[in-house]
């Protein structure tokens, strides 16, 4: 069946509520002990929606997303925040761009996951209706997992297992892979006005709720397998300790990639009393502090700052850090879309998991380009950040 009628059908079977993603088959690694992943970040779709510069870019988008696919032929795909650029959208059009974000994936009778970003939360556009419109589609495993979440603690927390491939029974086999997704939220609430008419600022961090929900959820795995399961995590707004690391230097051979910008973190711009206009109020530290001890966490992915494409391995105590890093990688993703910010080339972050490398907890990763090349190879292995690497090229894509 062409590309075009499936997503057809998948669009028909949307209108009529036909589709039921609890009901997919779990994720497994593949025969021989692979599993990758494909990393989109930053679509930013419908910017500049009224112009027609905005629909032009939103299909270089699209076919960046496309072209990956093509060459990578991933096992599961990531949309990691700001799929909208819901400050240049209306309220009744807002969701509605989730089905050109999804189309190359379900054209390709791939599944994915998403993490919502603060461009995802605006006005005129919240994360509970984006959430609903993209579980509308097959393959969508995004979801909400935190009781009472949604506009207060954010509407993408949740995890996904990875089982083996001779895994038949799901109920009787322990996974290979946790991979956590988290809600930074951001940006301001959904139709909310102050007094003076301005819209409601959003918090840009992991809510503790959300992280006393997952420091449960992985106890109860850890104790109902009898041993911690390899994990990795994705989070559209970095943690504050990326500033810190950035800070003791990038190096373009040992931490291989573009290190244009300063990186934005989680709390930035608010107070530690919670209001408004200071540098940094540390509310992401519980967050910091639980996935900073998480035993087999080995890579936290984040995007939102479109000039960074680096990762680095958070081993030690940081300056106004209160949470001590245990070697798990903080890595960025490479910009995706044609909006938002920046010319820096577009592409996506691969991931590559072996059950062979889970032994050491060691993931392979490199940056594929919206040309095709492959730039930033590296290991995410017990010595990454002494290795040396070819330094990243710093190319640039136009419209």
């Amino acid at each position: 069946m062409q590309k075009s009628a499936l997503f057809a059908l998948a669009m028909a079977a949307a209108a009529q509520g036909a589709v039921d993603n609890s009901k997919l088959s779990p994720l497994r690694f593949r025969e021989d002990g692979t599993f990758h992943i494909s990393v989109f970040s930053d679509l930013h779709m419908g910017m500049y929606a009224n112009s027609a510069r905005g629909p032009k870019q939103d299909a270089k988008s699209v076919s960046v997303l496309a072209s990956v696919l093509d060459i990578e032929k991933p096992d599961f795909a990531v949309i990691n925040g700001d799929l909208i650029n819901g400050d240049s959208t209306r309220a009744d059009n807002s969701t509605r761009y989730v089905d050109q974000i999804v189309k190359p994936l379900v054209d390709r009778n791939l599944t994915w996951g998403s993490t919502y970003g603060n461009h995802d939360h605006q006005p005129n556009l919240s994360g509970e209706l984006l959430l609903a419109r993209e579980q509308t589609f097959p393959g969508a495993r995004t979801q909400n997992m935190v009781p009472g979440g949604g506009a207060a603690a954010g509407s993408t927390n949740y995890f996904v297992p990875v089982y083996s491939a001779t895994c038949r029974n799901v109920k009787c086999c322990a996974p290979k892979l946790l991979l956590w997704f988290f809600d930074s939220r951001g940006g301001y609430y959904y139709q909310q006005r102050d007094r003076l008419g301005r819209a409601v600022p959003h918090p840009n961090w992991v809510d503790e709720s959300v992280v006393a929900w997952f420091e449960a959820t992985n106890a109860r795995l850890r104790a109902r397998f009898g041993r911690a399961i390899p994990s990795l995590g994705f989070v559209h707004i970095p943690a504050y300790a990326s500033v810190e690391l950035q800070t003791r230097g990038v190096d373009p051979n040992r931490q291989p990639g573009i290190n244009d910008e300063k990186a934005s973190p989680q709390a930035q711009g608010w107070c530690e009393s919670g209001t408004h206009d200071c540098a940094y109020g540390k509310q992401d530290t519980a967050f910091m502090k639980a996935i900073a001890k998480t035993e087999g966490m080995m890579g936290l992915f984040s995007g939102h700052d479109h000039a960074n494409s680096w990762c680095y391995k958070w081993d030690g105590e940081l300056p106004g850090v209160e949470a001590k890093g245990s070697g798990i990688n903080l890595c960025y993703g490479q910009h995706t879309g044609y909006g938002g910010y920046g010319d820096w080339i577009r592409g996506s972050r691969e991931i590559f998991v072996s059950l062979d490398k889970l032994k050491d907890l060691v993931i392979d990763s490199h940056i594929r380009t919206e040309l095709g090349d492959v730039i930033n190879p590296v290991s995410l292995n017990a010595t990454y950040g002494q290795d040396s690497y070819p330094v990243s090229p710093n190319d640039k894509t136009y419209l």
